[in-house]
């Protein structure tokens, strides 16, 4: 057989190419982060093995059925999976490319002044901040929230009086979501029990996507955020702020894209402590560096 260099070097073969690797990838993503993703692999795989059963036995009246009905199946895959494609419409919109740094860091000053505020007057918060998994998949109930994400209107949700401040709220780039959420609760069995239950559903809720979550205490006031199934207490406003640049802020994670993909799909490590204070980190760091340190 003689390739026809010509045709596959094309420039429009290649853009073909590329477009399709693009289109599967961010698909793949989609899937890949929902409760839904055993539906449409199965869809797939049975789809698949029909048209490979028809031609391979050559069964005339199928293939004729199922050319005659492609269209209706297209028709069937947008109304079977409405709410899947509208996310993942919804989701393209969101990604960290089409969000600049400038965005980015507006947002996190948004969380940043949310908990400065709530520490203060030690009222309990629970902020999911989204990143590609999505976290209405993960979490329980929940109520439609859908606004401007101001640290006004996280007080006006935390707030002890409120109807709606039990529970958790999901941040989705520079919007709340929803608020009074349930988070699942981390399954450890390593924690201390002193731990409330907002700090378990942080580390529940990370465990599972891969979300950042911050909590204000309501006794202590205390600041803590959790990511990767790994809870960082006590930790400081800038310390804070420092976290949330590095994990969300894009050019950050476009110095080093090996990295980032690496960091992105290699699977979590549970055998870090679930719990670390940032003043033990802190005593951690020293040790090591002096004389004789581990």
């Amino acid at each position: 057989m003689t390739w026809n260099w010509d045709i596959l070097l094309n420039w429009r073969t290649l853009l073909e190419i590329l477009l399709l690797t693009v289109g599967i990838y961010y698909a793949f993503r989609f899937v890949r982060g929902t409760r839904g993703a055993p539906v449409v692999t199965g869809f797939l795989i049975l789809l698949l093995a029909f048209v490979l059963v028809t031609y391979v036995l050559q069964l005339r009246v199928l293939q004729y059925l199922l050319a005659a009905f492609t269209t209706y199946f297209v028709l069937a895959v947008l109304v079977i999976f409405q709410p899947e494609l509208r996310r993942m419409l919804a989701e393209l919109g969101n990604l960290p490319i089409f969000m600049t740094a400038h965005e980015q860091r507006e947002n996190i000053e948004v969380i940043i002044q949310t908990v400065e505020r709530l520490a203060e007057v030690r009222i309990g918060g629970l902020i999911a901040i989204e990143q590609s998994i999505q976290l209405d998949e993960a979490v329980e109930s929940g109520v439609l929230v859908d606004c401007e994400a101001t640290p006004e209107m996280f007080e006006t949700i935390f707030f002890p009086n409120n109807a709606i401040h039990d529970g958790g709220v999901i941040l989705k780039g520079d919007r709340i979501f929803k608020a009074a959420c349930i988070f699942p609760l981390t399954q450890r069995q390593d924690l201390n029990k002193s731990l409330g239950t907002r700090h378990r559903a942080a580390i529940g809720l990370s465990e599972e996507t891969d979300a950042v979550i911050v909590v204000v205490s309501e006794e202590t006031g205390a600041i803590s955020y959790a990511y990767k199934g790994q809870l960082t207490r006590s930790v400081t406003v800038e310390d804070l702020r420092a976290f949330l640049t590095s994990v969300l802020v894009a050019p950050a994670r476009s110095r080093n894209w090996i990295g980032w993909l690496r960091k992105r799909w290699s699977p979590r490590t549970r055998s870090a402590p679930a719990v670390v204070s940032k003043s033990d980190s802190a005593l951690a760091t020293a040790s090591s560096g002096a004389p004789g340190g581990k």
